[in-house]
């Protein structure tokens, strides 16, 4: 495949609700994200922060530090401000030879705030959304001077979330600003990842493969539900389960038509306790690489 396939740690332990998965030590995430047969994994918040410490960590287990999200802090604290925040994140990842920096803004989010519905997220307008695309724009230069390009994430809950401001997200900002496309997000947002996907195809540099299940989206939507609860509740699952709603072949063609050689995450945010964190790791990988060894073979 001209993909690498990885997997987010979020299946084992949650850092937006570090109840989620607390007894479960990092070397087990790892071993068993290997076995799985993933070559790579995104940092999480229990990962070494010394950068000779988490190489030497993943190596023992074959696995490459694919990035990892940031909780941006943007609209708060201005261009200067934040590039001086993320400069341990940058080093980091460059010392351990981390493919992206998954930046997500999070000034005013409601996605860790349990008691909040995401009806009442922060939003910006037209014009915030453009004041946003250009300072943003700026980290971008920065973190692809580094050595570690930057791609942002839209994300429930936060200022980004809709089809409509990922457009105009990327209609405002620089070509150094990349594109995650999180086709779970995307389906939660009411938006169809597939045209997302055809939209931005030449500006997605990072992949996280999630999926929803819409009898428990529809039960969530009914009322006022936080982020958190909705994830509790099992709105996401991982490719090949038989409760989900995503093309990924679909979405795999669209990716593989634009030559899309970056790495493809599997991700869900789920409990491990209702949700075995090793099975779901392993049914995840098996159907994400046969969507998109079939997107190869249909070329």
């Amino acid at each position: 495949m001209r993909v690498r396939l990885a997997v987010s740690p979020i299946g084992w332990k949650n850092d937006d609700l570090p109840e989620i998965g607390a007894d479960i030590p990092l070397e087990r995430v790892l071993a068993e994200a290997a076995l799985a047969g993933y070559a790579g994994i995104e940092r999480g918040g229990s990962f070494p922060t010394d950068p000779e410490v988490l190489r030497r960590l993943l190596a023992r287990y074959g696995l490459a530090l694919v990035g990892g999200w940031v909780s941006g802090r943007l609209l708060e604290l201005g261009v200067e401000a934040e590039l001086r925040r993320l400069a341990p994140t940058l080093e980091l990842f460059r010392a351990c030879g981390a493919s992206v920096l998954v930046y997500a803004e999070t000034s005013g989010s409601i996605q860790t705030r349990r008691q909040v519905p995401l009806d009442q997220r922060p939003r910006l307008d037209e014009r915030g959304l453009a004041d946003l695309a250009r300072a943003l724009s700026e980290i971008a230069r920065h973190c692809a001077d580094a050595g570690v390009p930057l791609v942002y994430h839209h994300h429930m809950g936060t200022v980004v979330e809709t089809a409509a401001e990922v457009d105009a997200l990327m209609r405002a900002s620089h070509d150094s600003v990349g594109l995650l496309l999180d086709t779970g997000h995307l389906v939660f947002a009411g938006a169809d990842p597939l045209e997302v996907a055809r939209r931005w195809r030449a500006r997605i540099r990072h992949v996280h493969f999630k999926d929803v299940r819409p009898a428990v989206l529809a039960q969530v939507r009914a009322k006022p539900t936080s982020f958190l609860d909705a994830v509790l509740a099992g709105v996401f699952t991982v490719p090949g389960d038989p409760t989900g709603c995503v093309d990924f072949a679909a979405v795999a063609r669209v990716l593989h038509q634009a030559g899309y050689d970056g790495w493809v995450v599997v991700e869900a945010e789920q409990d491990p306790v209702r949700a075995e964190p090793f099975t779901y790791a392993r049914l995840g990988r098996a159907a994400t690489e046969a969507a998109l060894l079939a997107a190869e073979v249909a070329a």
